[in-house]
């Protein structure tokens, strides 16, 4: 075989050696998005909400209420939101009433828990325990690191016992999903809305079917 065949063979063959290597690269990029954007379906993780009247509450730490005023009103009003559209036959009581009775009767955390149905005159209570509700790591204002936990209980008046939780959930939930996200990069307010949105997602989720994503994106999104 002549020298100038050889090296135009030996060309052609590093080509198709290469195209192999850019379309193998390609799907490997093209099968990464497609498992990035995958949904899953996830099921309740209590039921007994459907076809109830149901009041939604919560109750935090004085200091935490004090420090983020925001905080209560809006996963109680959220919640509740959620509950009447996604959950099938839920009538949920009015959360502006709620968060009023709240402030009238800042001692119900001690209340028992058929007494609140009662008086709230529901079958059911969901009643959220947040435990830790904060912004930033512990001794630095200057990153961003929000997390808001809670421990979910759901009190069911016609139960077998009314005076106990039928059904223990825990959420926690942390926003953003990124290390390293300080004031210049966004401000408190944007923080701590996502922080309120992704906890309120968690909660409403464990009564309902729904669909999400695998890999949900809790970043902050940068212009």
């Amino acid at each position: 075989m002549k020298l100038r065949s050889v090296m135009v063979l030996a060309c052609a063959l590093a080509t198709t050696a290469m195209s192999g290597c850019i379309f193998a690269g390609l799907a490997s990029v093209i099968g990464a998005n497609i498992e990035k954007e995958k949904e899953i379906e996830v099921l309740a993780k209590y039921r007994g909400l459907e076809n109830r009247s149901v009041a939604v509450l919560a109750h935090t730490m004085m200091s935490t209420a004090y420090e983020y005023p925001t905080a209560i009103p809006n996963v109680v009003g959220n919640v509740a939101n959620e509950i009447q559209q996604n959950v099938a036959g839920a009538r949920v009581l009015d959360p502006r009433h709620c968060v009023a009775w709240m402030h009238q009767n800042p001692g119900w955390p001690t209340t028992p828990l058929a007494d609140l149905a009662e008086e709230l005159d529901v079958d059911r209570v969901v009643v959220i325990d947040m435990y830790e509700y904060r912004l930033n790591p512990e001794g630095n204002a200057f990153l961003w690191e929000g997390v808001a936990a809670a421990n979910i209980g759901v009190a069911e008046r016609d139960g077998i016992d009314p005076d106990s939780y039928a059904e223990e959930l825990q959420v926690i939930s942390k926003f953003p999903d990124m290390e390293g996200v300080g004031r210049e990069q966004a401000g408190a307010r944007e923080i701590e809305l996502g922080l309120q949105k992704t906890f309120v997602d968690e909660i409403s989720y464990l009564f309902y079917d729904h669909i999400e994503k695998k890999y949900p994106d809790r970043g902050i999104k940068r212009k």
